[in-house]
């Protein structure tokens, strides 16, 4: 049987005096397609920064493919095989979106041992897969707000993630926009790689996630099957507001 592409072991971050990640523990399988929700301020992005390295947790573990990242900075997190892409795009805009996704390949992967020819090959391949070949050479500040969460996550998809941390992809976007958005992340999924949705948008994550876990305050209030998750009354005082 195969190990957990992620295990989070009690990870506790404070803030001086303030705990924003309270004993919080997860396992992921691979190719999971995970959803993380809770209300602002539960604790979801220190979590994920917590995974991603953007943070070192005060307490706890997490473990990626079997060995112990802890202590790794972000970037050599990256170089095994975790991606994240960020709700706000913030792209080289003086740059076409290809040469975007060169930056990414370069940095997250050394470039995965490809030559120059190579590296513009699959970056061109992902902007195709990602509804973006047409857009190869244009300017990255004359994309669209969804041309831009996509290239988003096709930057995040060159470093070849086996863990994808998509944080909140979908946010501003239209009933359309949202559904393409949806689409691209299944795609990715079918491709093998596994993710991990924080999303605010309820009727994505029910679509997306095979599991959910809701966050209140820094801890885990409830984690399941999306149905049960919603249904629990405490993550609809909490969350939902009712």
């Amino acid at each position: 049987m195969s190990h957990p592409v992620l295990h989070v072991d009690q990870v506790t971050k404070r803030f001086g005096g303030f705990t924003a990640v309270d004993n919080v523990s997860l396992t992921l399988r691979p190719g999971e397609r995970f959803g993380l929700i809770g209300p602002n301020g539960s604790g979801k992005t220190t979590l994920i920064n917590c995974i991603s390295g953007a943070l070192r947790s005060t307490e706890g573990r997490v473990t990626f493919d079997g060995h112990d990242v802890s202590t790794l900075p972000a970037y050599k997190r990256t170089r095994r095989g975790i991606a994240r892409s960020f709700q706000i795009p913030r792209p080289f805009k003086s740059m076409t979106v290809l040469e975007n996704l060169l930056v990414a390949i370069d940095f997250a992967a050394v470039g995965h041992g490809l030559n120059a020819r190579q590296q513009e090959s699959e970056v061109t391949a992902i902007l195709d897969k990602m509804g973006l070949g047409s857009k190869t050479h244009v300017l990255s500040s004359q994309l669209s707000q969804v041309e831009l969460r996509k290239m988003e996550l096709a930057r995040a998809v060159a470093s070849r993630p086996k863990l994808l941390i998509s944080d909140e992809a979908m946010a501003g976007l239209s009933s359309s926009e949202i559904d393409e958005v949806l689409d691209l992340l299944i795609a990715l999924n079918k491709d093998g790689i596994t993710i991990i949705m924080i999303e605010h948008i309820m009727h994505a994550v029910m679509r997306f996630s095979d599991r959910v876990l809701c966050m209140e305050a820094g801890r885990v209030i409830a984690e399941g099957a999306p149905k049960d998750v919603m249904a629990n009354p405490r993550v609809q005082e909490a969350y939902l507001g009712v």
